[in-house]
């Protein structure tokens, strides 16, 4: 007599794709159990990638002008210093920061290269990994500490991945290094810690110094005046490195946005730069750049003033940071590391809205798609306006996701804030306290 053959339940269809669920299961538990494994392995493969091949030729050129350029600090000629890379298509290349930024930056020139470089990418995606715990603690204090440095680590492997960070790791920017002190600062409940962080960062670069909007819109005036006193002390540290120097810088270089870089590159991703592409020619501070800024800083600040109504600090932080990108004469795509703090709010938001959908759509789209590497592929001259309409058109794409989260930042709640708070609650000689459900630290 014949044994009868037992299926499984669901039959032979199910017995023929457990297989493919055996590995879906086994991917879920190495990314549950061995996240620190998937970052390394993910940094490893961008690494091989996108940065070995970049040092290998004339890559991690903003390093370079780093190291180059600040030994002409004692020279005088820190601001006529040019980079020529040989067999570059690039323009040459200034240093653009303020004097203080070039003592800092005095110890990359003792090294040999292989380990500034080395030490620099190591240190960025460090920084990374901080920026994304600090976000993810403003939008969610409360969360266990064991499935707080998983969604970290996690997220910190795919963030890798999105366009402003790779070009930041592949030009070896300072980018991601300042954005996480800027995210560690607005977490400090003391204002002198705040303060040193924000000032620290506005004194190297001087774009962070919107920061100060975050702690003006929660009324931190301590962590206001420590911001200033801390920036004034980066600046007299520079006049006294080289009176002539910083001198020459804050009076004269710092209103100078050509002297940057091309205004018209696609890689210039403000609204000056969007609109100048546009319109063919560099708009400057006209009337149709004020067209554009106008409506472009009115959500930005209505986002500021909801964001903290509703305790939503990390939403706040966001729209002050988005702000100050747009309004900027120049905002490399590199300098948009802070998408990565939008897709955190985006996706951690507990209610969703139309706008909140749009809008992670579009930075997924883009972050993903790469599109200023294919834009600049697509143009022949860096330094000429005039682009075809439907280059253009593409060429709006960090600020069109920028208005898009500020849209959503205004729509709905964000964060884990469960209700509305007034704003003299936000404030008691200089320090904060929170309800528990208002998304505080504690």
């Amino acid at each position: 007599m014949s044994r009868a053959v037992r299926l499984p339940p669901g039959g032979a269809g199910e017995a023929r794709t457990a297989p493919g669920r055996r590995r879906i299961e086994a991917a879920r538990n190495l990314l549950a159990r061995r996240p620190g494994a998937v970052l390394l392995l993910s940094a490893t493969a961008l690494l091989l990638l996108m940065w070995l091949p970049a040092c290998l030729r004339t890559g991690m050129v903003d390093l370079r002008v780093y190291r180059a350029a600040a030994p002409h600090l004692a020279t005088g000629d820190l601001y006529a210093f040019r980079l020529r890379l040989p067999g570059s298509h690039m323009f040459p290349l200034p240093f653009t920061y303020p004097p203080f930024a070039a003592l800092l930056f005095l110890p990359l020139g003792r090294v040999a290269w292989p380990v500034a470089s080395g030490v620099w990418t190591a240190a960025s995606i460090a920084a990374l990994c901080g920026l994304v715990h600090c976000c993810l603690r403003l939008a969610d204090p409360d969360a266990p500490a064991a499935r707080h440095r998983r969604r970290v680590l996690l997220w910190s492997a795919v963030l890798l991945w999105t366009e402003p960070v790779a070009v930041t790791l592949a030009f070896g920017q300072v980018n991601l290094l300042l954005a996480a002190l800027v995210g560690y600062a607005v977490r400090r409940r003391t204002a002198a810690t705040a303060g040193l962080g924000t000032g620290l960062a506005a004194g190297i670069k001087l774009v962070p110094a919107v920061t100060g909007l975050y702690f003006l819109a929660h009324r931190r005036w301590s962590a206001v005046w420590w911001s200033a006193a801390v920036f004034l002390a980066t600046v007299a540290a520079g006049w006294w490195a080289d009176p002539r120097t910083a001198t020459g810088f804050w009076l004269h270089t710092v209103g100078e946005a050509a002297r940057v870089g091309p205004v018209g590159s696609v890689l210039n991703q403000s609204l000056r730069g969007a609109l100048s592409r546009t319109l063919g020619q560099d708009v400057g501070w006209s009337a149709p750049w004020w067209a554009c800024a106008v409506p472009a800083a009115l959500p930005a600040l209505t986002a500021v003033v909801r964001t903290v109504r509703r305790g939503d600090r990390l939403g706040a932080l966001l729209a002050v940071q988005f702000c100050g990108l747009l309004l900027s004469p120049i905002s490399w795509c590199h300098h948009w590391v802070w998408a990565v703090a939008a897709v955190l709010w985006l996706v951690h938001t507990p209610r969703r809205t139309p706008a909140h959908t749009a809008a992670l759509l579009a930075w997924c789209t883009v972050l993903a798609g790469y599109p200023i590497h294919w834009l600049e592929l697509a143009q022949p001259d860096i330094t000429q306006f005039g682009r075809p309409w439907y280059l253009a058109t593409l060429g709006w794409c960090y600020p069109v996701c920028a208005v898009l989260t500020l849209v959503a930042l205004c729509a709905g709640a964000g964060g884990y804030a469960r209700r509305r708070i007034p704003l003299t609650a936000l404030s008691k000689s200089g320090r904060y306290w929170f309800h528990r459900s208002s998304g505080a630290e504690r």
